[in-house]
């Protein structure tokens, strides 16, 4: 393949007011504040690639290369990340009603969480422009991911998480070298340390959520795969963990792009955002009809990574749950916590508790009427659950060698 094949990406577009960007430098925001979203030569690509091409290629993400940014083979950085498994739950689903209950699970890619797809394109294309060195604030999983990609590439990274982030999620940082600060506060304070720090040293990239255009580019691959599990075609309806909302608003994309170009075709799946009940923006601003979000005043969950009081991409998130017909569904700690239990005992997946707020809100959905059990219904488990051992208490008896198991 020639290199100028590799990618179609033709510009960057402002997602609030449509104007064009170049691609071909470092580039954050729009001028109006808005992210920048990756536009591509779909009509080329469909002369480049077809589904069947895909299916012959390796077993990873990049397996969608000419809808992905990175010009250049040479800049790939991977660690075989994507092509995780779309689980069909049986037990699970029987007892929900959701007979056709799938979960794609993303705590089998590196580093444990969906975070890594991101960090993966996103490094990439930052080492093909140049940068020295990434930057963002993180509730964990975002930063670990890519502390561990900016190590394989050679390029220093700065992370700055709040101190209620998982423990694990700051021994990733550490492990592989990064400069890690801990913060009294929110993701929002880390951001804005970030940003002050990114302003003073030269060659950083403020990679925080949305404020660089690839980092959607890596996680719109769900999207792709699984379509292409489900032999190049969409479900009834996926459920999504939103916080910052770069995966419904990325899966949103993809499912634009493969119906443009042919690959898909009849309704899109309806997107449901999901949040936790104690911070839960999203579907404030749904319930309201609106198309912005507010910050709640006590954002707090267990499911640490969707507590994002505002987000940058509010307005993105909603338009995909308008335009696709979906809902929000915010869950109570509790119910995501026993559906967690729940799901483990049923399957064997003991899965993140964003993943698991998931389940809730499909068990929710379906006593609510809003799923009536017919239709094939997607998951996103978007990490490993071994990320949040706390989640679980493992009390056993303690037995005397000589002892006796009843």
């Amino acid at each position: 393949m020639r290199v100028h094949d590799y990618s179609t990406l033709t510009h960057l577009e402002c997602s609030r007011e449509g104007t064009r960007h170049d691609a071909d430098v470092v580039q954050g925001t729009s001028p109006a504040g808005a992210p920048l979203l990756a536009r591509y030569d779909l009509d080329r690509a469909r002369t480049l690639v077809t589904p069947d091409d895909i299916a012959a290629r390796p077993p990873d993400l990049w397996r969608y290369h000419e809808l992905l940014p990175v010009r250049d083979p040479a800049h790939v950085v991977t660690m075989g990340e994507g092509m995780t498994p779309l689980l069909p739950l049986p037990r699970a689903g029987a007892r929900l009603g959701l007979p056709r209950l799938l979960m794609k699970d993303e705590g089998l890619v590196p580093t444990g969480a969906f975070k890594a797809r991101g960090a993966a394109v996103g490094v990439s294309r930052a080492a093909e422009l140049g940068v020295r060195a990434v930057a963002m604030p993180t509730n964990g999983n975002a930063g670990a991911a890519w502390a561990c990609y900016a190590a394989r590439a050679g390029l220093g990274a700065l992370i700055a998480m709040p101190v209620d982030a998982p423990e694990i999620t700051r021994r990733e940082v550490v492990v592989s070298g990064a400069e890690l600060y801990l913060v009294d506060g929110l993701i929002g304070d880390a951001g804005r340390l970030v940003a002050g720090a990114v302003a003073r040293r030269t060659g950083y990239q403020d990679t925080s959520t949305l404020r660089e255009p690839y980092r959607i580019e890596g996680k719109k691959t769900m999207g792709y795969e699984i379509a292409e599990q489900l032999g190049w075609r969409a479900p009834d309806v996926i459920l999504y963990p939103t916080g910052g909302g770069v995966g419904i608003i990325a899966i949103h994309k993809a499912l634009q792009e493969m119906h443009e170009l042919g690959w898909l075709t009849g309704p899109m799946p309806r997107l449901v955002a999901v949040q936790a009940a104690g911070c839960a923006p999203i579907v404030d601003a749904f319930d309201a009809g609106l198309r912005t979000s507010e910050a709640p005043a006590d954002p707090h969950t267990v499911a640490f990574g969707i507590t994002v009081p505002k987000a940058l991409g509010d307005f993105l998130v909603l338009d995909a749950v308008y335009a696709t017909g979906g809902t929000a569904v915010a869950v109570t700690d509790q119910e995501l916590l026993a559906a967690q239990h729940a799901l483990a005992r049923d399957e064997g997946t003991w899965i993140c508790p964003e993943g698991a707020a998931c389940v809730a809100a499909a068990a929710r959905m379906r006593e609510s009427g809003l799923l009536d059990g017919g239709e094939e219904v997607v998951v996103l488990n978007t990490g490993s659950g071994l990320i949040y051992p706390d989640t679980v208490v493992a009390d056993a008896p303690v037995l005397a060698k000589d002892g006796r198991i009843p």
